[in-house]
């Protein structure tokens, strides 16, 4: 095939009842889903199957969820002879792109995710915080507002006119609300999330996310690999690890991630997971064409790679 396509992997907020229902047939994928359950110690399925969005929307629930779904649409894209000019993931899918890659074993990088969804929202219990996405304004503006505003921070630069704010619930919600809307964003949407991630609060989440994961052996990438605290290609398995390290606490990149992308030679992102949250970012940056495996599916995807 000829290809000038990376695959990106979507993190938490892209999860959804049913969002098991249509995955391609991996093997072993019961068989994961099995260990999920285990060392999670949730009825994952169940909460994917139900409609409890409450209980889906639990980091705890929704990154062993989507870590597999990822997972398993990047294998069986891998398979069709798809292949990439580098991989991305957004925040957890990060996990799901150094797996597919070949750093870690699937089972390893499960471990690590469960681990990491433990983490986090134990952090966030201990340090209540909110998260909002800012439309309308780019992350130069916000970070001006901001400079004025305590407890808050740049969270995910994720396109043009899109940016994540994270902090405490007061200056999320009140104080950084009132700055940006009188700076001229067009609105500031809360979002449904359990924690303020990617801010200073999770702080003792990645510190020790990060002595667990010093721990696990990292081969190198079967292909490049942008990531979000530093969005430079690379392959060596001790530089990603290294950068997985800061990710929890680090802001996630991911406008650069596409330039970066771009740069290399893609001219399409191929959303490997539920939803089309990455596929439509992508179609914010000129030059590039954004194409989701759940809105597209995997023939129209075929057709387009091979033109």
């Amino acid at each position: 095939m000829s290809q000038r396509c990376a695959i990106v992997f979507p993190g938490q907020g892209s999860q959804r009842p049913g969002m098991l229902e249509h995955l391609p047939d991996v093997p072993d994928l019961d068989r994961l889903l099995d260990a999920a359950e285990g060392l999670s110690g949730l009825p994952l399925r169940d909460i994917a199957r139900g409609d409890d969005e409450s209980a889906l929307s639990d980091t705890r629930a929704a990154q062993p969820l989507l870590f597999l779904a990822d997972w398993a649409w990047g294998v069986t894209l891998i398979s069709e002879g798809i292949e990439p000019v580098a991989l991305a993931g957004h925040s957890l899918g990060e996990l799901a792109a150094v797996t597919v890659a070949g750093c870690i074993s699937v089972e390893a990088g499960l471990e690590l995710v469960v681990l990491r969804s433990r983490l986090m929202a134990e952090a966030a219990a201990a340090s209540p915080g909110a998260m909002a996405a800012v439309l309308g304004m780019d992350r130069d503006d916000v970070v001006a507002v901001l400079s004025g505003v305590g407890g808050v921070w740049v969270a995910n630069d994720n396109a043009p006119g899109q940016v994540v704010i994270s902090g405490t619930k007061r200056a999320v919600e009140e104080d950084a609300l009132r700055e940006l809307t009188a700076a001229g964003a067009r609105r500031v949407v809360p979002l449904k999330v359990s924690g303020a991630f990617h801010s200073p609060l999770m702080t003792n989440a990645a510190e020790r996310f990060a002595e667990v994961l010093c721990q696990v052996q990292f081969r190198d990438a079967a292909y490049p690999i942008v990531q979000n605290a530093a969005p430079e290609p690379a392959r060596d398995g001790r530089t990603i690890r290294s950068r997985l390290e800061e990710q929890i606490v680090r802001p996630v990149r991911w406008t650069e991630t596409m330039l970066r992308l771009l740069e290399m030679g893609a001219d399409t992102l191929i959303e490997a997971g539920p939803g089309s949250v990455l596929s439509g970012l992508a179609r914010r940056v000129e030059g590039l064409t954004g194409l989701s495996v759940d809105a597209e599916g995997l023939d129209r995807i075929r057709e387009e790679v091979s033109r």
